[in-house]
């Protein structure tokens, strides 16, 4: 069993300083290490033969998005807001009376393409409390100029929550993407961060056909009166998924599965006992996964859940459950029902 150090968290690795205790199983590796507005949608792309996706100097921004989310009269509601190119939001709704406000991103292009970077900074102050989902799966097609990219930035105040629910990713045939986010908590914020990696259709019907996926969250905490540049590591946590000439679902990679989820939660009340429940929630799911504690910082810990499968909507329904456990138990709010489709 790999070990953790203090600031660094492996996917499948046992809580740090926790050895010795009965706790849930770790899985493989998975080629993993842990350490207002315009719209104009992507040009059409040429088509060229497939090296692996080089970085592009001039790499254009296609969708930049800009949320800030503060308290007034008990209800959340936008501060700022701000997109261009091919991002936005719809209009803020409310699923119950907890005042938690929900805005769902949309692509008006459809997809991620060679080159292009998505910016998106989100901003939830003291107090303030947002569910921030997408209106349909995030698709990456052929990138053949360079890989597609997704950056990220989330700040969350004294007492803030977000929940970051998007539908699942898609890597289809011939698609290389990163993704990265950076994220500042307070020792009294919430984060719950939840996510599904599933294979895109090829015309010969076979998985796999990307070419790399880098998933990278750096999480970190500022203390009550420090100032968020000088925040302390809490967890880098940085997945990478690239398919050698063989099957990524063969053993040493994916085990047999094709499909990865991920759930992410950052909370003063993260602690041993929360993990071995969620890991006895997860036995009656038709998946493999694996769960690891981070240390605590400022008062904080995180928790990172890992799970793998032959399906979105199996993961997406153990998600869902361990989801629906936080929702109640921390904030007497039912299971999400986005109800999208």
């Amino acid at each position: 069993m790999s070990q953790s150090s203090s600031a660094v968290i492996s996917p499948w690795a046992a809580p740090a300083g926790d050895r010795g205790r009965a706790r849930p199983q770790p899985l493989p590796t998975l080629a993993s290490s842990s350490r207002g507005p315009r719209d104009s949608g992507p040009p059409t792309r040429p088509t060229t033969p497939r090296p692996l996706s080089p970085a592009s100097a001039d790499r254009p921004v296609r969708g930049r998005l800009e949320l800030g989310i503060k308290v007034r009269d008990g209800r959340s509601i936008a501060s700022t807001q701000f997109h261009e190119g091919a991002l936005r939001v719809l209009r803020p709704h409310y699923l119950d009376d907890s005042g938690q406000v929900c805005y769902v991103v949309v692509n008006p292009g459809g997809a991620y393409l060679g080159a292009d970077l998505f910016v998106l900074d989100v901003e939830v102050e003291a107090g303030a409390d947002l569910l921030l989902t997408t209106q349909s799966a995030t698709k990456v097609y052929r990138t053949p100029g360079s890989y597609a990219e997704q950056r990220m930035t989330v700040r969350l105040g004294e007492g803030a929550r977000l929940e970051l629910v998007p539908d699942q990713l898609i890597a289809y045939r011939e698609a290389s993407y990163r993704q990265n986010t950076q994220i500042t908590v307070r020792p009294s914020s919430s984060l719950v961060m939840a996510e599904v990696v599933t294979p895109g259709w090829s015309p010969d019907g076979a998985s796999f056909k990307y070419e790399e996926l880098r998933l990278r969250n750096e999480i970190r905490v500022a203390a009550p009166e420090g100032s968020p540049d000088n925040a302390e590591l809490l967890a880098l946590d940085n997945l990478l998924i690239r398919p050698p000439a063989g099957d990524v679902s063969g053993m040493g990679f994916m085990e047999g599965f094709s499909h990865l989820g991920s759930l992410v939660v950052v909370d003063a009340r993260v602690d041993q006992p929360l993990a071995d429940e969620l890991h006895g929630l997860t036995a009656g799911h038709d998946a493999y996964t694996g769960i690891s504690l981070t240390r605590t910082v400022a008062g904080t810990t995180g928790l990172v859940l890992r799970s793998l499968s032959d399906g979105t909507a199996k993961l997406n329904s153990l998600l869902g459950a361990c989801t629906a456990l936080l929702r109640e138990r921390w904030h007497g709010q039912a299971p999400l029902n986005l109800r999208k489709y």
